[in-house]
């Protein structure tokens, strides 16, 4: 007599996806949010894309570490020369992704693996081409900053909500699932470095049309090594604000 197998079979996703970490001293980060990407991603087929811009602190030496526990095929080691600014760490990464979605996320545990789940479900629910985590709806929030930095973000935040109506909530976040194919398209589109990029390629994806989803998330403030925010990312930031004002 045939035994028929009564276990719940798992629902698994029949797309890839392919996750963009890009990567400056981050030894202490790598290896925790790279174990929490494949405990809350255990039924999806992904990869990790490891960009890293010539850290001096051995955090290349961890990735290769970490292929040698997961597989090459599923970290891979994109390195750079030296720090060549966020927005090109996504078009070297997105060269080598092989997925039909891509995340872009940070390596510093801000934006925890744990949302991952929820990121893909909205996209299978709404087609979206775009989810962005939000710190701005309900559910969503900042753990870790003080007073100040979360007025500085708010505002910020405003002022440019009032000025480009991006139509998302959090415009500068940097938590995000992208169609492959959408991703290819923005990023050819945008001119900016740095942080000002995140900004530019949810704008420019708005303006295209494309459809934009959000899901709450907690960003976390980095629990080791120090933030690479400062004066001159804000600048960086205001004048970026006036150019896409003026370009969008």
């Amino acid at each position: 007599m045939e035994v028929l197998d009564t276990k719940p079979e798992r629902t698994k996703s029949r797309s890839k996806y392919s996750i963009i970490i890009p990567t400056y001293n981050e030894r202490l980060n790598i290896a925790l949010v790279t174990y929490l990407i494949f405990k809350h991603l255990s039924d999806v087929d992904f990869e990790i894309i490891v960009v890293d811009d010539g850290s001096p602190d051995g955090t290349q030496d961890v990735v290769k570490q970490l292929q040698k526990v997961y597989g090459e095929d599923r970290i891979l080691l994109r390195p750079r020369p030296s720090k060549l600014g966020l927005g090109t760490a996504y078009r070297h990464g997105l060269k080598h992704a092989s997925g039909d979605f891509v995340v872009i996320m940070d390596a510093d545990l801000s934006h925890h693996p744990k949302y991952l789940p929820g990121f893909i479900r909205k996209q299978t629910e709404t087609g979206a081409s775009i989810v962005t985590g939000t710190r701005y709806v309900r559910g969503g929030g900042v753990h870790g900053w003080n007073l100040m930095r979360k007025l500085t973000s708010r505002g910020a935040n405003v002022l440019a909500q009032t000025l480009l109506w991006p139509g998302v909530s959090d415009l500068t976040g940097s938590f995000r699932l992208y169609r492959k194919s959408v991703l290819e398209d923005v990023i050819n589109s945008c001119f900016s470095k740095g942080y000002v990029f995140q900004m530019e390629m949810i704008v420019r994806a708005s303006r295209k049309g494309y459809h934009i989803e959000e899901v709450p998330i907690t960003f976390v403030d980095r629990v080791y090594g120090s933030s690479k925010l400062g004066g001159s990312e804000i600048v960086e930031y205001l004048k970026g604000l006036v150019y896409l004002l003026l370009t969008t």
